[in-house]
C-alpha cells in the first residue's frame, strides 16, 4: 500500500510537512515536496580518487541520493573533477575557511557547496565564492554546528544554546540574500539531541529554506543510530526537514541504511525491504533472530519497496502478515506457512524457508520494477 493510501486509511500516520522552498543538488530536488533525501560523507583522503569513488559508488549502491566529499586542500580539489565525473550521485564539497577551496570546487563539479559565508573573510571572497556557485549550478550548505559557533555568539549567550545556532544560521543566510543567492540550505547541528531538536524548531519558523538535518557526532553504529532516530525521528515527525545526514562513527553505508530506516519507520520514504519481526520466545517455531539476520543480509541488494514480516508463532503471524506484502509464520513441527498480501499460500519447511523467502521477495520485486519502468516509460511517451 502506497504511503497516500496509509494515510487516507490511516489518518493518525499523516504527516504535516512544513512547506519549504525548493533548490536542487544537482538533479536532487530539496525542499517543498520532493522526497526526503538521504545523504552520507565520505572518509576516504579525497585526494586518492579512486578510493573515494569507490566508496561514493557503495553508497549511492546502498541508496543514498546525496554523498559530501570533504576538500580541505589543493590536492583534493584537484582530484574532485575526477569524482565528480565517475560519481552517479550528484557531490557536496565541504568547505571550511578558505574559500579558494570553494571557487575551484564549484568549477570542478560539484553540485552544492558546504560553507559559512561569515567564515571565509571579506565580502568579496564571499562574492567570488557565490559567482562560482551561480556560474557553475551549485548549490550551498549553510552549516552551523554548536561545536564551532562564532566567538561573539559565544560571549552574548554564554554557551551553545538554541538562540545562538539560529542567530548564526540567519545571520549566515543574510549574506547569500543581500547576494541574491537564494540557492541554500540550511543545517543547524549538535551533538546534544535536545539542543539539535530546539535549534531546529527554532529555525524552521524564522525561515523557508530547505533543512538538512542531523545530529552531528553522534556516535557509534549502535548508540549512535538510536541519537539520530531520537532526534532525527522527532523533527520528522513534526513535519521538518528536507533532507537527512545520520552521523555515525561506522562505515558510511550504516548512516545510509539507518537513515532509510528512520524514513521508513515513519513512512517517510520507502525503499528496500522493510523486514518486520518479533523479538522470539520460547513459543517459536524456527530460529526468528537468525533468520532475519541472514535476510537482512540476502536482501540488500533489493531497492523496491516491500515488507515482509517474519513472526516465530500464530498468536501473532497471521495478523502481521495482513499488513504486509509478504509474511512467514512458524506453525510449529518444523514447518511454517508462507503468507502473500495477507492470504495464507503454502506451508514451507524451516530448511527451506530461507530461500523460498528470498525467492519470493526477488520475484515481487523483479515484477515491481518492471511495472515501474514501464509506467515510467508510458508517462514519458
Amino acid at each position: 500500500m502506497a504511503i497516500e493510501e496509509h494515510t487516507k486509511v490511516r489518518p493518525w500516520r499523516a504527516i504535516d510537512r512544513r512547506r519549504s522552498r525548493r533548490i536542487h543538488v544537482g538533479p536532487v530536488a530539496v525542499g517543498g515536496d520532493a522526497p526526503i533525501s538521504v545523504q552520507s560523507m565520505t572518509n576516504t583522503p579525497t585526494a586518492d580518487a579512486a578510493a573515494t569513488i569507490e566508496q561514493i559508488t557503495r553508497l549511492a549502491d546502498a541508496g543514498a541520493d546525496i554523498v559530501r566529499v570533504s576538500c580541505p586542500d589543493t590536492d583534493s580539489t584537484a582530484a574532485f573533477s575526477e569524482i565528480a565525473k565517475a560519481s552517479p550521485v550528484p557531490l557536496v564539497a565541504d568547505i571550511h575557511f578558505h574559500y579558494k577551496r570553494g571557487i575551484e570546487a564549484a568549477e570542478a563539479g560539484a553540485a552544492c557547496l558546504r560553507i559559512n559565508p561569515g567564515n571565509i573573510g571579506s565580502m568579496d571572497r564571499v562574492r567570488e565564492v557565490v559567482s562560482a556557485a551561480r556560474n557553475n549550478g551549485c548549490s550551498i550548505r549553510i552549516g552551523v554546528n554548536a561545536g564551532s559557533l562564532e566567538r561573539d555568539l559565544l560571549e552574548k549567550y554564554g554557551e551553545p544554546c538554541p538562540e545562538a545556532m539560529v542567530e548564526s544560521a540567519l545571520n549566515h543566510a543574510r549574506i547569500l540574500d543581500d547576494l541574491d543567492f537564494r540557492e541554500y540550505k540550511i543545517s543547524v547541528k549538535a551533538s546534544d539531541v535536545f539542543l539539535t531538536v530546539a535549534a531546529y524548531q527554532a529555525l524552521a519558523e524564522a525561515t523557508d529554506a530547505p533543512l538538512h538535518l542531523g545530529v552531528t557526532e553522534a556516535g557509534g553504529l549502535r548508540t549512535g543510530g538510536v541519537k539520530s532516530a531520537l532526534g532525527l525521528g522527532n523533527l520528522l515527525w513534526a513535519g521538518i526537514g528536507d533532507t537527512i545526514r545520520v552521523s555515525l562513527s561506522a562505515d558510511p553505508v550504516e548512516e545510509v541504511k539507518v537513515g532509510y530506516d528512520i524514513l521508513k519507520s515513519l513512512g517517510l520514504r520507502t525503499r528496500g525491504v522493510n523486514i518486520i519481526a518479533c523479538p522470539s520466545c520460547a513459543r517459536q517455531g524456527f530460529d526468528v533472530i537468525k533468520t532475519v539476520e541472514i535476510l537482512e543480509q540476502r536482501l540488500e541488494h533489493v531497492s523496491e519497496p516491500i515488507s515482509l514480516s517474519i513472526i516465530g508463532c500464530v498468536v501473532n503471524g497471521p495478523g502481521e502478515a495482513a499488513y504486509t506484502d509478504l509474511g512467514f509464520t512458524g506453525g510449529g513441527k518444523g514447518a511454517g506457512m508462507l503468507y502473500f498480501a495477507g492470504a495464507a499460500d503454502e506451508k514451507v519447511s524451516n530448511e527451506e524457508m530461507i530461500e523460498r523467502i528470498v525467492d519470493a521477495v526477488e520475484d515481487k520485486a523483479a515484477k515491481m520494477k518492471a511495472e515501474r519502468e514501464a509506467a515510467e516509460k508510458s508517462a514519458a511517451e
